[in-house]
């Protein structure tokens, strides 16, 4: 036998009382079957209500293809078929989920109206709200084309509008100006939103559009070839701006503007660290090539070539690759270079044209002492491994080999 869904007629319904029906513990857990309830199941896109059935948490809802909806509980509960319980749902997680999906409602129509933009998936998660949208305009106008949207919902939720519930046939459906199809064989639900939108729908809803209280549009991307937005309606709205006004006031404040200036801070700010990084930039150039004439200076000769092998403590990767390749510019050195950072070792070896010997291969073989990876091109190799202890005994036998070469 079905569960009778208090929900369905009144979305505003959070204490009421049943009996139970089934009782089931398995090892996945408590299962309750009631007469009635007042539970959203999880479906539709919209996550399943919370709260107590006497003093045992409700933790997950669900519904099986009967009908019948099962009420995951914490931990081992102890009820009897024929028992009557008080349950509550939790009322904050359920007028959240209202206005999540009457704001749902209330955007889709909007995309709809101004721009024949279909809703073909819905998905209410933890942080914001999704809709799938056949929304076919050139990117640079989709910016605008949902200010527009978000302002003519918004507009709707200002007019503080009745939400009624409708119980139709699917021959009565069919005469309805709904904005997507039913797929239903018999009783067919209909959300209506005062002469505005007429959806078919399963899910739990507010009853004058006032209390979504306010739906933002937050971001927006190309998926499944649709238009994902996401948006936040009425308590998430509330929390997003919250946080959204608590960052740009921390950012204000650090570079001691008003918030109204905080981006055109930012901005100056990166370019300026566009500027410096390019000119430390130059500055690593110049500063790699006077060092490594110091080093290639610092070595003798071995039948016409110079071996050049260091370990360098806490020198950032890209500037050991840099200073390899300064190394490497003339003619005659092999470049065997090292650093640690952290709990690992990394390697750079490198060789100038005129010499013969394999760095990639070489690579290969000081990455196995060091329980790593590593490989590139014959005259320039980079890798590493979590041996650090084996740096010292990898290079020198690098080094060994390499002079086995020449």
């Amino acid at each position: 036998m079905m569960t009778t869904k208090l929900y369905w007629n009144d979305s505003h319904l959070i204490n009421f009382s049943a009996t139970v029906e089934h009782f089931l513990d398995t090892d996945g857990g408590s299962f309750l079957i009631l007469n009635q309830s007042a539970f959203y199941p999880e479906g539709g896109g919209q996550p399943c209500d919370t709260g107590y059935i006497n003093s045992t948490k409700v933790m997950e809802v669900t519904m099986d293809d009967d009908g019948r909806i099962f009420h995951r509980l914490e931990g081992k509960a102890d009820f009897k078929v024929g028992q009557d319980v008080s349950c509550s749902v939790d009322w904050p997680r359920r007028r959240e989920m209202m206005q999540q999906h009457t704001g749902q409602h209330i955007l889709s129509q909007a995309f709809f109206q101004l721009f024949g933009a279909e809703t073909k998936g819905f998905r209410i998660t933890d942080h914001s709200t999704e809709i799938d949208l056949t929304l076919e305009i050139h990117p640079d106008e989709i910016e605008q084309a949902i200010i527009r949207a978000e302002e003519l919902a918004n507009s709707v939720v200002f007019d503080n509008r009745e939400v009624r519930v409708h119980e139709v046939t699917p021959e009565e459906a069919a005469r309805l100006p709904l904005r997507k199809e039913s797929f239903v064989a018999d009783c067919i639900r209909v959300i209506e939103i005062a002469d505005y939108d007429w959806s078919p729908c399963g899910g739990t809803h507010a009853k004058r559009t006032g209390e979504v209280g306010l739906i933002a549009v937050r971001s927006w991307e190309r998926a499944k070839k649709m238009t994902r937005v996401h948006f936040v309606c009425g308590s998430r709205a509330l929390r997003d701006y919250r946080m959204a006004s608590k960052t740009a006031e921390a950012i204000a404040l650090k570079f001691s503007v008003g918030r109204e200036e905080a981006g055109t801070a930012v901005s100056r700010l990166l370019d300026e660290n566009k500027r410096l990084s390019r000119r430390v930039r130059e500055l690593a150039g110049l500063t790699a090539k006077v060092e490594a004439q110091q080093l290639i200076e610092s070595v003798g000769v071995s039948n016409g070539r110079r071996i050049l092998a260091r370990i360098f403590d806490d020198r950032d990767f890209e500037e050991l690759k840099l200073l390899a390749h300064r190394l490497v510019d003339g003619d005659g050195v092999v470049a065997l270079l090292a650093a640690k950072e952290g709990e690992m070792a990394r390697m750079v070896f490198a060789r100038s044209a005129d010499v013969e010997a394999d760095m990639n291969a070489l690579m290969k073989t000081a990455c196995e002492r060091l329980g790593g990876r590593g490989g590139g091109k014959p005259d320039f190799a980079q890798g590493g491994g979590s041996k650090t202890h084996e740096l010292n005994s990898a290079l020198d036998a690098a080094k060994a080999l390499v002079m086995g070469m020449t």
